[in-house]
Parts: structure tokens; sequence; C-alpha cells
């Protein structure tokens, strides 16, 4: 037997075993391999010609597989243009920003999203499939409307990479970010991390993360109604909610470099358990945990300026 939520989302119901869910998964599990893939793919390509620690921080692990290191930069930097193939700096922007430029931080940030984001929003994914075969629908039915629930999630969050985006590119052009999408600017990354925590306090955040734990769905006012269409308005729904939740814990990637994929693990960590499993004091141990670091970084800054 498994057990469902509601259509007012907080009183669990008893319904069958779920119908062609597997298949589901397995579009959520592709989905999420291809971000992880390509951020992989990236770094990778990064690591031959780089110093990774300039990347963030515990990128520096990552100089142990550079069969370049301990050579002077300009040693790396020429035997890199004579062995390294073309695709070597795959996904990596140029500090020109051009059109192509732009484009490859835009895919950079999709990928983050689907690596991220994705495996949080499964537990979502589910409680719809499970709401949606309760009602006697079709198996293909299910499966088409279970899938455009997955699709309109990620909307929202490929609305989120432009945002993204647009500001990872103002902030270069400012002088704020390394060449390796790193902030070189305490003053950001103090910012961020402060921001950031102080919004795991406010209202918003709560209103969000419950509704995240417990899903209404729109169908209770409009029964039957299992098109395609309405299931990726309800994937909308469902994103924005995300969105509100998770915003600034994705943001912190600002602040520990942009390609720092040990803190994308550890962040979407972090994300997928805040928003799987009923706690008041996990999100408030992250906004703490944000807070005395931000707050030790600012206090840093201050005693420096101070000693000049």
């Amino acid at each position: 037997m498994t057990v469902l939520h509601s259509p007012d989302g907080l009183k669990p119901q008893i319904g069958e075993p779920q119908r062609g869910w597997p298949l589901v998964l397995l579009v959520v599990a592709a989905l999420t391999v291809s971000g992880w893939s390509y951020l992989i793919v990236m770094v990778a390509a990064m690591v031959p010609s780089m110093d990774m620690a300039e990347a963030g921080p515990g990128m520096i692990l990552f100089n142990q597989l550079n069969f370049m290191r301990g050579l002077p930069e300009e040693a790396r930097a020429a035997l890199a243009a004579l062995c390294l193939p073309a695709g070597a700096t795959f996904g990596m922007p140029s500090v020109a920003l051009a059109g192509v430029d732009i484009a490859k931080i835009f895919m950079m940030w999709a990928m983050m999203t689907l690596a991220m984001m994705l495996p949080s929003a499964t537990p979502m994914v589910k409680a719809f499939h499970q709401y949606v075969s309760i009602e006697g629908t079709q198996t293909k039915s299910v499966f088409s409307a279970t899938v455009a629930v997955v699709f309109g999630y990620l909307a929202v969050w490929i609305g989120y990479a432009v945002v993204a985006t647009t500001a990872q590119v103002g902030l270069s052009k400012l002088g704020a970010l390394s060449d390796m999408m790193a902030p070189v600017s305490m003053a950001l990354t103090t910012s961020v991390l402060l921001a950031a925590g102080l919004y795991q306090f406010t209202p918003a955040k709560r209103a969000c993360l419950e509704r995240c734990w417990y899903p209404r769905w729109s169908f209770a006012r409009n029964r039957g109604d299992y098109s395609a269409q309405s299931a990726f308005r309800e994937g909308l729904a469902q994103g924005w909610i995300c969105l509100g939740c998770c915003w600034a814990v994705m943001t912190v990637m600002f602040a520990v470099g942009l390609m720092n994929i040990l803190w994308i693990a550890l962040l979407g960590a972090v994300m997928a358990l805040e928003k799987t499993f009923p706690s008041r004091a996990f999100p408030i141990g992250i906004g703490i945990f944000l807070l005395v670091w931000g707050g030790a970084l600012a206090l840093g800054m201050i005693l420096g300026q101070g000693a000049t």
C-alpha cells in the first residue's frame, strides 16, 4: 500500500501501487545525470592547465590530477596550448564575454539546475504521480502529466539560470569574479553569505519550505483535468515554491566559486535534505552557519582595514 497526500496536501490517504513511476524516475535520473556529466566534463577540462585552487574552497584537491603541477605558470600555458585538445576548456567562457561566452555561462547554470535542483524535486514529483494515479487515470496519461510537471518545474529554474547568467556577466565585467568564476572581492562573498543566512529566518522561506514538505495541487479545485498543459502549469507553481525556498542557498555559489563542483554537490544535498525531511531545526542551522561564516569574514575585513 502507498501513502498519499490528500488533495489539500495535508492528510495522508491510502492508494494503490504506482503505475509507471519507474519510467518517470528514469526520465528524472537521465536529466540529472546529463547535468552532472556536463559539469564534470567542464571540471575535467580545466584540471590539466589551471590551478584548481583558484576555483574556490576545496578545489585544490583536483590539483593532484594535474600532470603539469609544479611547472611555472608560463610553462603550463605553453604546454596546454601545444598538447591539449581544442575541447580542453569545454564550456568555459573567455574573458571577452562575447555572445558565445554568455551562452556558455547560461548552459553552465542550466546544467547546475538539473544537477542540484531536480533531485530535490523527486519527492514532489512522486507525490504528484501518486495523486494522479489514485484518481484512476490511464497509465499513459499519468506518465505524460508527471513528465509535464517535471518540465514545468524546470522551466522556473531555467528562468533563474537566466537571472544568474546576467548577474555573473555583470559581476565579471565589474571585476568581482575571476577568470575561474570565483569571487575576488571579499565584500561579494560576505554579502552573499549574510543575505542567504538571513533569508533562512524569513516568513517567505518558512512558507515556501512548508509547501515543499506538503505539496498542494491545483487539481483539487479542478478535478479530472490531467492534461499535459495543466500538469505543466502545476509544475510551474511547484517550481515557484521551490525557488522561493532555495534561491538564497543556490546563490551561495557566487560566494564559493561557480565551478566549485564540491560545493555544487554539497549545496544540492543540503537543499534536498531540507526539502525532503520536515524539520524546524535544520533550516535554522543552515542560516546560523551562513551568518557565522559571513560574520567572521566581515569581522576579518574590518580588523584588516583597522590594522592598515
